[in-house]
This record gives structure tokens, sequence and C-alpha cells, in this order.
């Protein structure tokens, strides 16, 4: 696995890298930017009380990693495991894990509007899915690791009691658009901002959708910072992603005094140029919800 692969797309371009791997012969697929290596399996230590779906440790290269069963994850039972299974190591909101599945199988170079959202239908409140790529006859289902990570350690998640530290506060003249495709984060962020007193919300599934909206707005009037004041969007979404949104703000020629952060747990040394190529103001790592609050603060003074 080359770990520069996903860095060398050009910034904004709405394209990402997928791994696609197999769990009990279904496909699924990680972004390519959180996969740090992929690795035979190694023998793992045991540990009492956790949660199911942690198998235990493993030491690697001297660093003490948690591996995760991608079938106990999938809720797959009674099933063998494959003779080619490996581990995928994984990096995002600051944070290492191991995921255990059957195969890795090959990279796929894709547009974001490819990826198409999760019918309601069969979605649900508790679906790990996030995106269905079709890739021939067959499907690959995008899956919501960030979710996954905090099904198994909610402390890993947005935190409204880090937000009521910062004290009373009143914000509501303040209109915020927010474009996050995750229904759980939708929910923790809307929480988060209210108690943050930022009450005048409007949340979208995906950048396309917010663009759309502020792309109205100024077309009804050039003065979009009478409507909205600051942008806040996540990187990974269907049919455009945050980079892409950014870009396409910073380069219209009402949108671009808007200010935007990047809130995503794909921001890291190595990919913080990315933001910064298409004019972001800032980029804060999930979730880390007091700083990102603290930064708007700033910006909108």
């Amino acid at each position: 696995m080359d770990n520069n692969k996903g860095i060398l797309l050009e910034s904004g371009t709405n394209e990402l890298e997928i791994v696609e791997f197999e769990v009990a012969n279904n496909k699924f697929g990680i972004n390519v930017i959180k996969v740090k290596e992929i690795i035979q399996p190694i023998p793992v230590t045991f540990i009492p009380h956790v949660h199911p779906h942690v198998e235990g440790i493993i030491q690697l290269r001297g660093e003490v990693l948690p591996v995760v069963d991608m079938l106990k994850v999938l809720g797959i039972q009674n099933t063998q495991r494959n003779p080619q299974q490996k581990y995928i190591v994984a990096e995002f909101n600051k944070q290492r894990v191991v995921f255990h599945v059957d195969n890795v199988t090959q990279i796929h170079r894709i547009s974001w509007d490819q990826i198409e959202k999760p019918s309601d239908m069969y979605q649900g409140g508790t679906s790990q899915v996030i995106g269905v790529i079709k890739q021939n006859e067959a499907m690959i289902l995008l899956l919501d690791f960030e979710k996954i990570m905090v099904d198994i350690n909610p402390d890993s998640s947005i935190s409204v009691e880090s937000v009521k530290k910062l004290g009373p506060r009143d914000r509501s003249e303040k209109k915020i658009v927010i474009a996050e495709d995750s229904p759980l984060l939708r929910k923790l962020l809307h929480d988060t901002m209210n108690a943050a007193g930022y009450a005048n919300t409007e949340f979208f599934e995906n950048g396309r959708d917010a663009y759309e909206y502020l792309e109205a707005l100024a077309k009804a009037d050039k003065n979009i910072e009478k409507y909205v004041q600051l942008v806040v969007t996540d990187i990974e979404m269907p049919q455009m992603d945050g980079h892409h949104l950014t870009k396409k703000i910073k380069t219209h020629s009402d949108l671009q005094k808007l200010p935007v952060i990047i809130f995503s747990s794909l921001i890291t040394d190595d990919l913080r140029h990315k933001g910064d190529q298409v004019g972001a103001e800032d980029q804060i790592s999930k979730p880390e919800i007091a700083e990102l609050i603290l930064r708007m603060d700033q910006l909108m003074l």
C-alpha cells in the first residue's frame, strides 16, 4: 500500500480513492486516505471485558493497537474466515485502529458524485453504510468508520459537555450552514451548536445540496453575508466532498467572502495542505468540537 496514493489527488476535484475489501463475500470500501498500511494477521492478545466487536490488541512496531472484527461489526455470524484475511491499519479522528477483514482486493479511483446516498428504506438509524458505489454488476458499500468506532467507544465522539464548559452564550443572530453526511454526527452537531449558542443552523447531507442552497441565496441577493455568516463542512460526503464544496465557494464571485471551516476526521499534517489549497479559513479534526466553536467565534467577530 502506497501511503501517498490519496495525497496525489489534486485538491478540490471531487475525487477519491477507495480500498475495496471483502467480509463474508460482501464488498465494502474505505477511503484510501484513512489507510496507513495493509498487513497479514498477527497474533492478538485477548483483553477481558472489552466491547464485543474488539478481538483484542496487537503490537505493531512498538505501538499497541485495538483489532476490530468486521464480521461482528456487520452482524455476520456462522461463517468461516477467508484464508486470505487481512488487517487494515487505519488512522482517523486522531486515533489508530486495525480492522480485521477477509480480503483486500483492489483500489478504485472514483468521483464522489458516483456515490449514491443510501435509501432511507434500508439505511435505518443504526446503519454503518454512508454510500453505495456501483461497479459493473456489483456494488461496493462505503462504510461509516467513525460511527463504527463511536459505537465501540462513545467517548471518542463529539461531546456536548465540552461545549457547555464555555459557559452561557447566545449566537442566534449568526446563521451557520453545515454539510455533514452522517445522521449521527448531524444530530451531535445540532446539539452541540445549540449548547454553544448557535441555534440558527441549516444542515445538509452533502456538499452539493449545501452549495445549491448558497448559490440560490446569492442569486436572490449578492450580499450573501446578510443570510449566512459561516460554512462548516465535512470532507467525505456523497455527491460533493468538502474540498470541492470549499473550492466552489471560494471561486464564486458572491460566495467567496464566506468563511469556511473544514471539520473532518481526515485532518492530519500530511493532508492539511489540501484544505489550504482550496482556501479554507481553518481545518479542525473531529471530535474537537470546542476548538471548532472557538474558531467560529473568532471568524465572526
